[in-house]
């Protein structure tokens, strides 16, 4: 018997990432996410007791193995960890350890390696950190393993070293001293470490304030690529640079010349050029690295960066100061060109890029989101973390030569039979000169010829703001669609994926134009036949919420809204968020004090009382990137109006609600949501 998607999904879905493939091609190694599959005594997976701490172990992560067979196919995944936390896997150059990334005793993260041959020995801990390791690479002669650790500042390490019944006190000296989803920063910094694996012994080659790498050695095994912020003005702009320097920690050398951003890295196979995704101009960055637009490029050691892609592509990032994306390999340089994932509108793509000729890049895919990529030793395939409208969190293999795309996991294919996904719909329009693509998410059951039925309507707005809905599983809009909305979902300007003027034309305007875009998506949908027009209602998380909280404060359009860390007083924001600074004089044009009018204009608290919409409101306490206090005003400031609100705060959650480390957290996020709507949809 099948049902839809439920806010429950999450409890029966794995999740197949940091694919890793082995030097002979034949092998992936990856990690699979799944929360608690226990069951109860309905023979369904656990649900949580609401008594659990939001940190009890209820998920757990560990490295499998599989074959790559001629199809991709090699029947089921082979457990290679057995830990619960384990991450990151990287193959040594012959092929017979893999190095991962895994928690001590202490509970830091570690670079552990086991035997794959078999009759191989157990699990064998490499590094014995006081703060966590979050990458990892193997020299070309597999000696040494280079790896990115975070290195604690003075009182960060007297306070591990001090009696844990003691008050920690804490004292900041930049603006950039906590970071979301890490905590608190203070004056630690991510730095590159060389481990010599028969003396165990490891050297720190790189130093003071700013976060470097991961790094990526030279296939000489001479040097070693990294990223870093380490500029003086890091606290104010979002500047990152290549440097490349001698493994054993000498001669340190900038590459990217005038780049303003440096985002991905790989070496030409002969160690002489390196071949980055980055781009030349401030606004090609949204602030805090969260890149409008990026291209590739060809850097030498004292020539200038020559340009190979155009504004169609966004090419993937591998990232710096977060330890999300700390190792994700988006790129690779063999002879048969450069080997790269990228997004364009609202698609990713597996490309090949001629680094001889700017312009000659072969798009191999089409559809769904890409979110991993790593190729083969000679780029006849890659293997793929990808999402598509219907499936999710598998990885598929892709040939290069021909485009042909082959399943490598199948670890939820149960899970869509008996749980049909919603169906999905494309239509664009044009205003103000910019084609705004939306794509409309219907019910399993959907039928557009059943004069008898009309259908509630559900707009989402995505974060970023340059962020963007792709033509993939994303869980608003198919447990949306489960509880029977039509879901509308715009791409509206300052989305990423369709250019620079386009993304960056939401700068300094907030709540305008991008409002009237997102406004039109939904009106459009609302007109059909099947839809009924009474039951129209609002969703939108971060620059969502920003969003989702504007239009109720300009319009009372919508029955309900369900507002998820929001931005709703920018002046506040400011001081307040781990990237306010940046990010805010970005998107605003300016300091804080000298713009306080502009912002206070585009502040939703401003229009507080306009409000006529019921308001949900749902937030992180552990949100550093829009801290709680932003919901925190704009709940007070609704309640002492006399407005309909109630404000859901989430413990041990922080900005990534969707990634709450507790299945719970996500559970209560979807059933509030979908309750809230039809409560105020009836």
């Amino acid at each position: 018997m099948t049902r839809t998607i439920q806010p429950d999904y999450h409890y029966h879905l794995k999740t197949a990432s940091n694919p890793a493939i082995s030097p002979d091609d034949s092998t992936v190694a990856f990690i699979v996410h799944q929360f608690d599959p226990e069951p109860n005594a309905s023979g369904n997976p656990r649900a949580p007791d609401p008594s659990d701490s939001p940190d009890s172990k209820a998920a757990s992560t560990d490295v499998f193995v599989m074959q790559l067979g001629d199809s991709g196919d090699s029947g089921e995944p082979i457990q290679f960890t057995w830990s619960g936390n384990a991450a990151k896997p990287a193959w040594s150059p012959d092929g017979r350890q893999i190095a991962y990334i895994d928690l001590d005793d202490e509970g830091v993260n570690q670079i552990f390696v086991q035997w794959f041959a078999p009759g191989g020995r157990g699990a064998a801990q490499l590094t014995h950190r006081l703060a966590d390791v979050d990458a990892i690479a193997w020299s070309p002669n597999g000696r040494r393993i280079a790896f990115r650790s975070l290195v604690l500042g003075p009182d960060e390490l007297q306070a591990v070293r001090a009696d844990p019944s003691e008050p920690k006190i804490r004292v900041a000296r930049r603006i950039r001293y906590r970071q979301d989803g890490v905590g608190w920063r203070g004056d630690s910094f991510y730095h590159l470490f060389v481990l010599d694996i028969a003396s165990g012994e490891v050297a720190q080659i790189t130093g003071r304030d700013g976060d470097d790498g991961p790094p990526v050695w030279s296939p000489d095994g001479k040097r070693i690529a990294f990223i870093s912020d380490r500029n003086d003005e890091r606290d104010l702009i979002s500047k990152t640079e290549l440097f490349v320097r001698n493994a054993d920690g000498s001669a340190l050398e900038q590459w990217s010349g005038d780049l303003f951003m440096v985002e991905s890295i790989a070496w030409s196979p002969d160690s002489k050029r390196i071949a980055v995704t980055g781009g030349k101009d401030r606004s090609e960055v949204g602030g805090y690295g969260l890149t409008a637009q990026s291209s590739v490029y060809i850097l030498e050691r004292g020539t200038e960066p020559v340009k190979l892609t155009d504004d169609s592509l966004r090419p993937h990032a591998m990232g710096t100061g977060s330890p999300v994306n700390a190792s994700s390999p988006f790129m690779a340089w063999t002879d048969k060109g450069i080997v790269f994932g990228a997004d364009s509108r609202g698609q990713s793509h597996v490309c090949i890029a001629n680094p001889e000729a700017a312009g000659d890049v072969q798009r191999i895919t089409d559809g769904w989101q890409i979110t991993e990529m790593v190729s083969s030793s000679d780029s006849a395939f890659a293997v793929v973390a990808a999402t598509s409208p219907t499936s999710f969190g598998e990885l598929h293999l892709v040939e290069t030569k021909s485009g042909e795309i082959h399943g490598v996991t199948r670890l939820n294919s149960g899970f869509f039979e008996n749980h049909p996904p919603a169906t999905l719909e494309k239509f664009s329009f044009e205003r103000d000169g910019f084609e705004i693509e939306v794509r409309v998410w219907f019910p399993p059951d959907f039928d557009p010829g059943d004069s008898t039925k009309k259908y509630p309507l559900l707009l989402d707005v995505h974060g970023g703001p340059h962020s963007a809905f792709y033509d993939a599983f994303y869980p608003i809009h198919q447990v949306g669609a489960g509880a029977g909305y039509v879901v509308v979902a715009p791409n509206p300007r300052g989305s990423s994926t369709y250019g620079l003027d386009f993304a960056t034309a939401v700068h300094t305007d907030w709540g305008g134009g991008d409002y009237e875009d997102v406004m039109m998506a939904m009106e459009q949908v609302a007109a059909r036949d099947y839809i009924d027009e009474d039951r129209v209602v609002i969703h939108g998380s971060s620059y969502g919420g920003f969003m989702s909280s504007w239009a109720v404060g300009h319009t009372d359009r919508f029955n309900a809204a369900v507002i998820a860390a929001p931005v709703t007083n920018l002046p506040s924001f400011y001081g307040t968020s781990d990237i306010g600074v940046n990010f805010t004089e970005t998107q605003f044009g300016g300091e804080r004090f000298d713009r306080l009018e502009h912002y206070r204009k585009h502040s939703p608290l401003t229009y507080a009382r306009n409000v006529n919409t019921p308001v949900l409101l749902l937030h992180g306490e552990e949100d550093v990137r829009v801290p709680i206090e932003q919901s925190e005003q704009y709940f007070v400031a609704l309640k002492r109006h006399g407005k309909e609100v109630e404000f859901v705060r989430l413990p041990g959650t922080g900005h990534g609600i969707f990634r709450a480390k507790h299945p719970l957290i996500r559970r209560e996020y979807f059933r509030r949501m979908i309750d809230w709507f039809d409560r105020h949809n009836a």
